[in-house]
């Protein structure tokens, strides 16, 4: 899309024909043998996506910045989403699909789990210690009711998940092509957007939380994860902005290697990270640290 938006714009034809032929062999490759309908389901909304990134993009102009594109594009595409799903048979088809395979993948992370508690070695730790036993039967059983609660907030995920893509295929084409067809991203730190997206959380909090609209809780739930994460990151861009004030870099890296050497301790942390994450995010919208820390220096916000 971006390829095609710039051969639009005076670009070169044959990178705009070589990225449409590129696209083209991923769509049109043929599924493996027994695959369900969500690889379909992904594919479809991937080519989607990209369409309506392109159209919006088209209609904003290049001078247009990559998150209201992006924005702008994941609610139309799900606009068209939800008119598809009426149309061939409803929700309940689509959650049936979704479910399957949060099944399928809570399956494959716990059956290994299973098959060593099957064993005589567990047999005889949970004779010697009967408690932790029966908290890792109930944290199996909790695990393997997530992709009930998985199905009620999907479209809020995909929709976070499909802002992610769309950003690093912009931060791609942008270093690969020589055409602009927007400004390139900006770094962690300044990451911010408009601070009436707050009423988004709101929304969603009143739907989820009052009995009267118990009908459009799932909808509230949605709404709060969504916004959530955005106000998430942006509480992310704060840190990071007040780390570099210091000379401080935010050691990413080292994070995911300590979530991956140790699983539960990088769990806990990450969901304390967040949590700090979203207050910093939302107080933002009202402190704007950066904006008065940069005109404390006579620098432009």
């Amino acid at each position: 899309a971006c390829a095609l938006l710039a051969w639009l714009g005076g670009g070169r034809g044959w990178v705009a024909a070589a990225w449409v032929a590129l696209a083209l062999w991923v769509v049109t490759r043929p599924l493996p043998n027994g695959v369900d309908g969500y690889a379909m389901l992904t594919r479809g909304w991937s080519v989607l996506l990209a369409g309506a990134f392109g159209a919006v993009s088209a209609a904003l102009g290049a001078r247009s910045a990559f998150l209201p594109r992006a924005l702008a594009a994941v609610g139309v595409a799900a606009l068209v989403a939800t008119s598809a799903a009426v149309h061939v048979g409803g929700f309940a088809r689509v959650a049936d699909v979704v479910r399957a395979e949060a099944q399928r993948r809570t399956d494959v992370a716990l059956d290994p789990w299973a098959a060593r508690t099957a064993g005589a070695a567990w047999t005889a730790t949970a004779h010697r210690v009967p408690d932790a036993a029966a908290r890792a039967g109930d944290a199996e059983v909790a695990l393997r009711a997530l992709p009930a609660a998985a199905v009620e907030i999907a479209p809020a995920l995909v929709a976070v998940e499909s802002l992610g893509a769309l950003a690093l295929a912009w931060a791609l084409y942008h270093r690969l092509a020589r055409s602009r067809v927007g400004p390139a991203l900006a770094p962690l730190a300044a990451f911010r957007f408009n601070d009436q997206l707050v009423w988004g959380l709101v929304v969603g909090a009143a739907l989820a939380a009052l009995p009267t609209l118990a009908a459009l809780r799932g909808v509230g739930l949605n709404l709060l994860v969504f916004f959530g994460a955005l106000y998430a990151l942006r509480g992310l861009a704060v840190f990071r902005w007040a780390l570099g004030r210091h000379g401080v870099e935010l050691p990413l890296g080292a994070g995911v290697a300590l979530g991956f050497a140790f699983p539960l301790l990088g769990g806990v942390l990450a969901a304390l990270l967040t949590a700090a994450a979203l207050a910093l995010g939302l107080g933002d919208s009202w402190g704007d640290w950066r904006t008065r820390a940069w005109r404390s220096r006579g620098r432009p916000a």
